[in-house]
């Protein structure tokens, strides 16, 4: 008789700020059952298959515990104190990453594993469907088997997405069958993934009541099926630039638009990651908040100066410089519209101040980086270079301090200050409609060029990412740019839109564009002048901030302990 544990789940109401959401995903302690005790009740069996969601990827910073983000393995960030989980990638060596990568989940072995432990949970439920005892009017049979066919895909994406094609598992296996199978084609998976949210699609509803908020949904399937299809479009995967690709993933985005389910209005762009339930939010784990304790704040993304141990997740000087800069109606007024706006290109735009650099800047800059004499928590951050001791927010050559001068916003909201209790939401977000829009432009602009709108259609590439920069009050892109021209603006909007969000790296693996992460890194050096005023200086950083990237690492190795047990499993190409 086979055992299996089931995690059996409590249903405790959260109140998350003035929402009322029901954690279905929070635990109570295990119980050891048979899993024919478990698939003869049909409460145990749904609380079973809902143990699936907590192997998906869920946290922003999850390297090494907490100390880390995949942005600092690309240009949005370093880490000040080199943390082993980030410099194993940033110098090229993937395998130390997940074998001395320090504790908590890496980005390689651990993902890999945790991937097919929920493959496992699925392939197990949807073996059991047909002989549960559901109850009779099939609504909680028909949700269990969408969400499983759904976080089946959603788990092969993520493998492929870092490893190209990998082993399709569709059935469940006892420990002793033998599952030592070649991989599957990058192809055959995109295939098999179509397929799973075909069936996920037509078995989910758009919305469930307030006490499942955060269970997959029929638009969740949707936008996965629109990432999935812009990954297999990109070059990584579309070597031979087949543009049909691209269209299919402008018409898997259009339908999500087409909904017109999700909107950005309603959503201030600074509360992006802190609101309990959001119009723009498609799919986002349930979490309460998070305390002035949790390791995110106090042992990462916090300034010493406000109380935290190290302030380790440092954006670069060259995120900052990808904020374009705006002219208002009336410069004076900070709050008069936005009239114009332009790139900095070899530190130089229209109405660019280098010795006032954080003036007339795209106003996600203030929601998303934290700089030099910014007014916070009561006070202004002091990151100029004579400072020294405690209770500032820089000091030269100590790494529990930024090394660039800059701290997320994003990741360290204002609430969270030394000795002042104060929590919010910083939610875990799988799909929001930003990123809809941005895929959609993407896609648009490579299948039709920057302006077309096929017959069936109604917004270009360029209306799509307008409606993004329409949020924050960004004017319209220039007319008569190229596809090129427009390709560099969407991926430009792609890295200041989703800042910190988990998306770079894994755009500049996608587009192969290796020259993103190996472009020198910059930080900024101040200095507070007798006048009061300050002095500003773009100042490369040390060696050992700078990265390194090679074409095969755009796909990461199979763990070497995958490899050693199989016949059969081939490595990637350079590993």
């Amino acid at each position: 008789m086979k055992r299996i544990t089931i995690v059996i789940y409590t249903f405790i109401v959260l109140s998350l700020l003035s929402s009322c959401v029901k954690d279905y995903l929070n635990r109570a302690p295990d119980i050891a059952l048979t899993e024919e005790a478990v698939f003869a009740d049909p409460t145990l069996a749904s609380q079973f298959a809902d143990n699936a969601y907590n192997f998906l990827v869920n946290d922003y910073a999850r390297l090494n515990g907490h100390r880390g983000i995949t942005g600092q393995f690309s240009d949005e960030a370093v880490s000040s104190n080199n943390d082993v989980s980030i410099r194993t990638i940033n110098q090229g060596n993937y395998h130390d990453h997940y074998e001395r990568g320090g504790e908590g989940i890496n980005d390689i072995k651990d993902v890999y594993w945790r991937c097919y432990q929920g493959i496992r949970i699925t392939n197990v439920v949807l073996s059991k469907l047909e002989t549960t005892p559901w109850p009779a009017d099939g609504v909680l049979k028909t949700r269990v088997e969408g969400e499983m066919h759904f976080l089946r895909a959603f788990f092969y994406f993520e493998l492929t997405k870092r490893f190209d094609g990998v082993v399709l598992i569709k059935d469940a296996f006892d420990q002793f069958d033998d599952i030592d199978f070649p991989r599957n084609s990058y192809e055959e998976c995109v295939a098999f993934m179509l397929d799973e949210l075909n069936i996920a699609e037509d078995k989910l509803e758009l919305d469930y009541s307030a006490g499942d908020y955060g269970r997959a949904t029929k638009g969740a399937v949707m936008a996965l099926r629109a990432r999935v299809l812009l990954y297999a479009a990109s070059p990584l995967h579309n070597a031979g630039d087949d543009l049909t690709k691209w269209a299919d993933a402008a018409d898997a985005a259009k339908k999500v638009i087409d909904l017109n389910k999700y909107t950005l209005t309603g959503t201030s762009y600074d509360q992006v990651l802190n609101m309990a339930q959001s119009d723009e939010y498609i799919m986002i784990k349930p979490r309460g908040p998070r305390g002035n304790n949790d390791g995110i704040i106090v042992d990462f993304a916090q300034s010493p100066g406000s109380g935290g141990t190290q302030g380790t997740l440092n954006p670069t000087q060259n995120h900052v410089d990808l904020y374009e800069v705006v002219q208002r109606a009336v410069p004076t007024n900070p709050n008069s519209p936005i009239v114009s706006s332009a790139p900095l290109v070899n530190g130089s735009a229209p109405g660019y101040n280098e010795q006032k650099p954080y003036e007339n800047r795209d106003p996600r800059f203030y929601a998303n980086v934290i700089y030099n004499d910014m007014p916070w928590q009561g006070r202004r951050m002091d990151m100029y270079s004579q400072k020294s001791g405690l209770g500032y927010d820089f000091i030269e050559g100590n790494t529990n301090y930024t090394v660039t001068c800059y701290y997320s916003k994003k990741m360290w909201p204002e609430v969270y200050k030394r000795n002042v209790s104060g929590s919010t939401l910083i939610n875990y977000i799988f799909f929001r409609y930003g990123e809809v829009l941005l895929n959609y432009a993407e896609a648009m602009n490579e299948a039709y060029g920057p302006d077309a709108v096929p017959n069936g259609y109604t917004l270009s590439a360029r209306q799509a990412i307008q409606q993004v920069r329409d949020r924050v009050g960004m004017p319209s892109l220039p007319a008569g740019l190229n596809k090129d021209d427009m390709r560099a603006r969407i991926r430009n909007e792609r890295a200041v839109e989703l800042a910190f969000e988990d998306f770079r790296w894994y755009d500049i693996l996608r587009w192969r564009a290796k020259e993103i992460i190996t472009q020198p890194m910059f930080g900024m050096r101040v200095v507070k002048n007798a006048n009061g005023s300050f002095t500003y200086t773009r100042t490369r950083l040390t060696s050992s901030y700078q990265k390194v990237h090679e074409p095969y690492m755009d796909l990461y190795p199979i763990p070497r302990s995958e490899i050693y047990k199989s016949q059969k499993l081939k490595q990637n190409p350079g590993w």
